[in-house]
């Protein structure tokens, strides 16, 4: 049976703070949605949490353990090609581990990669009438890195570093198909890959940003503050990389 989505959900060291209540409310009421897992070398009780979720929901959760931490990049890209395996899903999806970005955010995004659309991310963009809860000194350092990424890749993109993407599953395969340079940089990696693909003066067909109507800050990020002073580099070696 096809089934609509499957979300990839990188996850380390998560045992005490996997949402596990939100994961259980969405698989009840969404039985064409799965849910795989990548256990990135945790060090804690991740792996029993896991499956104990798969024993509960067999037909919609999978569990992929890798041997040791390899990142987030490498750990969503595993999941993505264990999707792809199963050719079973029309769109393929990420997502924090922390939920940040609900599941029924997710979902709602999803429904606008159809027709040319190919990709649509969430954008973390403040309004009047949503709730994006994110402390002070993150939004600052997001906004300038935001706006460096924006200027590397020559696309307007607000908030490329959103950990909610949906894609089509073809275009999934291609994209995922290599190795990614950083372990946290990857989401401009995709985007220039989707350039390649398609053009710069195209893209803007295949892709839309969608603002959230909610987000939480989460306590305990998973990537060091330090890793502000790193980013730089990261981001020269990808645009060196993609624009050979």
């Amino acid at each position: 049976m096809q089934k609509d989505l499957a979300i990839v959900i990188p996850c380390y060291n998560e045992a005490d703070r996997l949402p596990v209540s939100q994961f259980k409310n969405f698989l009840s009421v969404q039985p064409k949605v799965s849910v795989f897992f990548v256990n990135d070398g945790s060090k804690d009780k991740t792996h029993e949490v896991l499956w104990a979720l798969k024993d509960q929901f067999p037909e919609q959760i999978e569990v992929l353990n890798m041997p040791q931490n390899s990142g987030k990049a490498n750990a969503v890209r595993m999941g993505v090609r264990q999707v792809i395996l199963q050719k079973k899903f029309l769109k393929v999806a990420y997502l924090d581990a922390d939920l940040a970005t609900s599941l029924e955010e997710c979902l709602r995004l999803s429904e606008y990669v159809k027709d040319e659309v190919l990709l649509a991310f969430g954008s973390r963009i403040l309004k009047l009438d949503n709730q994006i809860k994110r402390k002070w000194y993150r939004f600052l350092l997001g906004r300038l890195v935001a706006t460096a990424i924006s200027n590397t890749l020559k696309l307007s993109i607000y908030d490329s570093q959103c950990g909610c993407k949906i894609f089509e599953f073809q275009i999934a395969e291609k994209i995922f198909d290599e190795v990614f340079i950083s372990k946290w940089l990857f989401d401009v990696e995709i985007f220039f890959r989707m350039i390649r693909l398609f053009g710069r003066s195209e893209i803007q067909n295949q892709i839309r940003e969608i603002p959230l109507r909610a987000w939480v800050d989460a306590p305990d990020s998973r990537v060091s503050p330090l890793y502000f002073f790193s980013l730089w580099w990261d981001l020269y070696l990808i645009s060196k990389h993609y624009k050979r």
